[in-house]
């Protein structure tokens, strides 16, 4: 089990595999109140910096659960690089379908919706493991402004315009399916940036280190493509952002 070997080579240098900085998701731990003890479930945990961090900074007991084995070896190193193996554990696992034995204060699924289906599933499927009371934390793409086009949809990786919503309509939404949005933390131009150009340098050095490579190919399309594509449309159309959720 693990996910298309490309991603783990395009993003094997990335702690955090979203367009949110470090001090983004610092900001984020702040914002949600998490007591010292609060337990935590990140479904597609990764390579662990949430939790690791957060049990580092606010003391907080977490799971975490990712299809990349890769991803999940350089959680566990960070655990104990921050000293936090005794509060974070992380499993090699399907995360789709995955419920809790204990009832966590904050079920989390921060940029891997794929896994319920869409937002909805994945809100319902966190829902299944939260205590009363608690926090669902969502992290989803949406439209800074919407693409003149389903060919400029596409050229930001997307499918088609009607993938994503604009953010009065994503929050919107949360409301439709009966919860409140009680906080967000949303990317800026920094995180983009420093999520996907932080690939290039990663595919230039495993492409000198791997020229015989069967992805070889693959990744020098990608390196040659990426910046220009990113810079034409990602950049230009598509934002991301943290929700915080609570059921009405």
């Amino acid at each position: 089990m693990d996910i298309p070997r490309i991603f783990n080579i395009t993003e094997s240098a990335h702690r955090i595999h979203n367009p949110i900085t470090p001090e983004k998701l610092a900001t984020l731990g702040a914002a949600l109140r998490l007591e010292s003890g609060a337990r935590v479930l990140d479904l597609g945990s990764g390579s662990g910096e949430m939790l690791c961090t957060w049990a580092r900074d606010r003391g907080i007991i977490g799971t975490g659960i990712d299809m990349s084995h890769l991803f999940t070896e350089h959680a566990k190193h960070r655990a104990l690089e921050l000293g936090v193996a005794d509060q974070v554990t992380f499993i090699h696992g399907d995360a789709a379908g995955y419920v809790a034995d204990e009832k966590v204060d904050l079920a989390a699924c921060v940029g891997a919706t794929w896994i319920g289906g869409g937002v909805a599933g994945t809100i319902e499927l966190l829902q299944r493991s939260l205590r009363t009371g608690g926090i669902i934390l969502i992290g989803e793409p949406y439209w800074r402004q919407v693409p003149p086009t389903d060919d400029v949809a596409k050229g930001c990786l997307a499918g088609a315009i009607s993938d994503f919503l604009l953010l009065p309509e994503l929050l919107a939404s949360f409301g439709h399916l009966g919860y409140d949005v009680v906080e967000m933390v949303l990317a800026d131009q920094d995180g983009w940036d420093r999520y996907e150009a932080a690939k290039w340098l990663t595919m230039r050095r495993w492409l000198e280190a791997n020229p015989d490579d069967e992805l070889a190919q693959e990744v020098r399309a990608q390196l040659t493509s990426e910046p220009e594509r990113y810079a034409a449309y990602t950049r230009e159309y598509l934002g991301w952002g943290v929700f915080a959720l609570m059921p009405r």
